[in-house]
């Protein structure tokens, strides 16, 4: 995020921006204002100082910044008349900024320029100079090898965005919370991320269209690749597989044995074969066993006659199961790939978590320093720490990043009850910079469950009537509904629609109540009832 920030101040326009940038996205030219500087200086903000007229093609590609360990050594080479291996002994003593070495280096340096015509008062401010941002300096050959590489990566990204990401995909298959990231990089630049499939997939990611990637069956937990290079060679040999039942008969169970055959099952991976992945699991055993009668039947030598006849006696169709619900779904591809692919959990709420959580977790980047964010995700992994005074630390996902939450004792007394994997979390808090990921944290001051928040930022629950045909509407069918969840914070407001018009219906205060999911949905289901919705400060 730094990076692509400080590009669109720059607006690089030639390769030596390319190099520059590189140089300067650390540290010390950050922080010692080193960047606004060159900016300023490349958009004619601030004027160009060559120092010296003769070290103007030394400086010119930097604006006249000294930004290079190279410009170091020339300046001294063209100003003091060091040879470059005097120049380069000169970069290291500044980098090693011994007292003793440096007054030797400061006296060569000013008698070599006067040599060339420069005041000793002069050549003594140059020196100070390039002795302050020698210690910022980069190895410009090395930032010339990264902006190429970047430069390259770039073009590719650009012009053949499906091919880059699943390069760059496969380059991170062990590494599950980056694939989260890149997944939802794909989604932004407009590209498919199909689901791992036996008849379509490679081991690696891979391109299945111009804006489409297909997901690596490689990627699969608990997959080896012996298996998946197994299941490949025989597709490639014999054709696509056509049901549970063959796949098991044609694949070689040594290798791919029955855990792999439930991974390829709950990621997803036998869709082609059937999309009820629940009659899939249930008819693996049979399965498992119909190849495996085969397998000894060709073993034992008998007639091809017989082993027909044995392997059709085995066969059946697949047994009848109810298929799983979306969430069940999602789980179980979560447990297999280490992530949701064809869906998220937190996808019910999406709608109504934008009316009060303006972040998501993939922008947190975009936040300057220690700035308080409201952010929502699934818990996906709770860790704590008793050492000393109690800390949980929290993962959250909510389909575009993954992110830690640190919650010390002092909040988490208020919050345990939330702190459960799978559940929906409202955290507020401060963003740091995370330095072991690279990525960012959160510090809790807050916690609410989607219930609570739902509470806390409402401003009143809108209930919709409507009765086209005039008729008496069973409104105390409504008021049982209502009676359990009084007591809350949050107004209740009716419409009324008919044949003749609308009208807004007073409600008293004593009737607030809690707008949990389980009232909405009793809601929503009532008689007259045509929709209701929560409505937002």
């Amino acid at each position: 995020r730094g990076m692509q920030d400080l590009i669109r101040r720059l607006k690089p326009d030639c390769f030596d921006d390319i190099v520059a940038l590189v140089a300067l996205f650390r540290p010390g030219p950050l922080q010692s204002g080193m960047v606004d500087d060159f900016i300023n200086r490349k958009h004619g903000r601030a004027a160009a100082d060559y120092l010296e007229p003769r070290l103007e093609p030394t400086l010119k590609a930097t604006y006249g910044v000294i930004l290079y360990q190279e410009q170091v050594m020339q300046i001294a080479q063209v100003l003091a008349g060091y040879t470059l291996g005097g120049a380069d002994l000169l970069r290291r003593a500044m980098g090693k900024k011994k007292p003793e070495e440096m007054a030797k280096q400061r006296a060569t340096f000013v008698e070599g320029a006067a040599e060339n015509g420069v005041s000793e008062r002069r050549s003594g401010e140059i020196f100070d100079l390039i002795e302050k941002f020698a210690g910022y300096g980069f190895n410009k050959s090395h930032s010339a090898a990264y902006a190429l590489v970047s430069y390259q990566t770039a073009w590719l990204k650009h012009h053949f965005p499906a091919a880059f990401m699943a390069a760059v995909l496969s380059a991170d298959m062990d590494n599950t919370d980056k694939i989260v990231t890149l997944i939802e990089d794909c989604r932004r630049l407009d590209l498919e991320v199909l689901p791992p499939d036996i008849n379509f997939s490679e081991y690696r990611f891979s391109v299945d269209g111009e804006r489409t990637i297909r997901y690596g069956l490689g990627a699969i937990k608990g997959v080896g690749q012996a298996a998946v290079e197994a299941v490949l060679a025989e597709r490639q040999q014999n054709g696509a597989y056509q049901d549970l039942f063959e796949f098991c008969r044609r694949v070689d169970l040594r290798k791919v044995n029955r855990r792999t055959h439930e991974a390829f099952i709950r990621s997803g991976s036998l869709t082609s074969l059937s999309d009820n992945r629940a009659s899939l699991l249930a008819s693996l055993t049979l399965a498992l066993e119909s190849a495996e009668q085969g397998a000894r039947n060709q073993e034992s030598g008998q007639s091809d006659l017989f082993g027909e006849i044995v392997s059709d006696q085995l066969e059946q169709d697949l047994i009848t199961a109810k298929p799983w619900n979306p969430r069940d779904q999602l789980q179980a591809e979560r447990e297999s790939l280490g992530l949701y692919l064809t869906g998220h959990p937190i996808d019910t709420y999406e709608q109504e978590l934008e009316q009060f959580v303006p972040c998501r977790l993939g922008e947190l980047g975009k936040r300057s320093g220690r700035s308080m964010v409201r952010v929502a995700g699934l818990v996906t992994q709770v860790r704590t720490l008793s050492r000393g005074r109690r800390t949980t630390f929290v993962t959250l996902d909510d389909r575009t990043a993954r992110v830690d939450v640190t919650i010390y004792e002092r909040l988490l007394d208020k919050c345990r009850d939330l702190l459960v994997k799978d559940k929906v979390v409202i955290i507020e808090g401060s963003v740091e910079e995370d330095d072991f990921n690279g990525g960012y944290k959160i510090i809790a001051e807050d916690a609410l469950d989607i219930n609570h928040a739902r509470e806390h930022y409402a401003r009143s629950l809108c209930i919709h009537l409507q009765n086209p045909r005039d008729q008496l509407l069973p409104v105390g069918d409504l008021v049982k509904v209502i009676e359990p969840f009084r007591g809350g914070h949050c107004r209740l407001r009716l419409t009324y629609r008919n044949s003749v018009g609308s009208v807004n219906l007073p409600v008293a205060e004593e009737w607030q109540v809690h707008p949990t999911e389980e009232l909405l949905a009793r809601i929503k289901n009532c008689t007259g009832v045509a929709s209701c919705e929560m409505e937002y400060r």
